[in-house]
């Protein structure tokens, strides 16, 4: 998780940097891109089983592995229906 998310957070950058190459304008300070800090999130014990059962099932190293495997791509599923939805608001 942390390399997928490491990839992400260049990604964007890179994105920056391309986006804003020629404008000088956008050149300010430099940006530091820091990793924020985990954080510890408390679930049911029925939903922490079932969530254990389907770790074992997709064969993950560890249910906090497959958890943050699970939170990774809902976020990206949500970031990219955020991005439609505000397209669409953008076109009206």
């Amino acid at each position: 998780m942390k390399e997928r998310a490491r990839q992400k957070t260049q990604r964007k950058i890179d994105e920056l940097v391309i986006t804003e190459a020629s404008d000088d304008s956008a050149w300010g300070k430099s940006v530091r891109v820091r990793q924020s800090k985990s954080a510890a999130v408390s679930i049911p014990a029925e939903v922490a089983s079932r969530a254990a059962f389907f770790a074992r099932l997709h064969r993950e190293p560890s249910l906090e592995h497959w958890i943050k495997k699970v939170i990774a791509e809902r976020i990206d599923i949500e970031e990219a229906a955020f991005a439609h939805a505000k397209r669409d608001l953008a076109a009206q």
